[in-house]
């Protein structure tokens, strides 16, 4: 099951929308925004399933997105992402180019196969999320779209149910959104050091588990930054991503985020980067918070 997160605000240029597959447990979540959006992104696990990050880096021509795609399918989810170029296109929607736009849309991917029916996401799949996506404060969440097969917890041996869950919080000037999948090989944690310990110590790391867990963070800031405030937003998010999931960014995770500026501009004051970035990861750990309590018992 899944219901939108109460108090959550509209944010003027971007749509959420989902395409979920129940019976497969798998599925497919789109972020539209109305214009080319300035993103950077960051993979800090060594398993990653993505497409078109590379034009995020700095240095790139291309550094403006139209849509950014999450999905399950693990390599073969990442089809999804030509359903929302279509989608892009049909509506003029693109890098100029001498015959026609060309839609910019990044995508990542979680392992979900193993979890209902090997099935991924295509192209269809991300045309339907694109046609599904409404206003922020309306989207839904938990076991629905790219966090539908998502699971925690794979480290102990009996991974639980996870989602897709979302974190906001507001600034002088702005707000701060994150969207989170967790999928995680590591849980969340929040005992003594020893109680870790004692977790390690009883571990048990299947190799048939080793590459089916990633977490996947976009960070959506609605505030004037450029492209290096980003930078470092990426940065808090992983920070916050391994505050929150132990272990993160292992050697089987493809964690990745992404930050995207609703309003380009000058890269702020450092005081003004400093309290970005910390609020990037209070949102960062509440998303994944969320996603990890969301109810998910019709779904599974």
């Amino acid at each position: 099951m899944s219901e939108p997160l109460a108090g959550l605000k509209p944010l003027d240029g971007l749509r959420v929308g989902h395409w979920t597959d129940r019976e497969a447990r798998t599925g497919c979540t789109v972020l539209l925004f109305d214009q080319p959006a300035l993103a950077a992104a960051e993979v800090r696990g060594a398993a990653p399933g993505t497409r078109e990050l590379a034009l995020l880096e700095p240095g790139r021509l291309v550094q403006r997105i139209d849509a950014f795609l999450l999905a399950g399918g693990s390599a073969f989810g990442l089809a999804a992402a030509d359903g929302v170029m279509r989608w892009l296109r049909e509506r003029g929607r693109g890098v100029p180019t001498a015959a026609l736009p060309v839609p910019i849309v990044p995508a990542a991917v979680i392992y979900d196969l193993a979890v209902g029916q090997p099935i991924a996401p295509d192209a269809a799949a991300g045309y339907a999320a694109c046609q599904d996506a409404v206003a922020l404060d309306v989207v839904e969440w938990g076991a629905i779209g790219a966090g539908t097969g998502a699971t925690v917890d794979k480290l102990a041996g009996q991974s639980s149910p996870a989602g897709i869950g979302v974190g906001q919080i507001a600034l002088r000037d702005g707000s701060v959104t994150a969207i989170a999948v967790l999928n995680a090989l590591g849980h969340l944690d929040d005992g003594p050091i020893e109680q870790r310990i004692a977790r390690f110590t009883q571990a048990q790391v299947n190799p048939l588990q080793n590459g089916t867990q990633t977490t996947l963070i976009a960070v959506v800031v609605d505030a004037e930054c450029n492209h290096d405030a980003l930078i470092r937003c990426c940065v808090a998010a992983h920070d916050a991503l391994a505050r929150t999931v132990w272990p993160a960014h292992t050697a089987f995770d493809g964690d990745l985020a992404l930050a995207v500026t609703l309003r380009e501009g000058k890269r702020p004051e450092p005081t003004q980067e400093l309290r970005l970035t910390m609020a990037v990861g209070l949102v960062v750990e509440q998303a994944l918070r969320h996603a990890a309590a969301s109810p998910a018992t019709e779904a599974r």
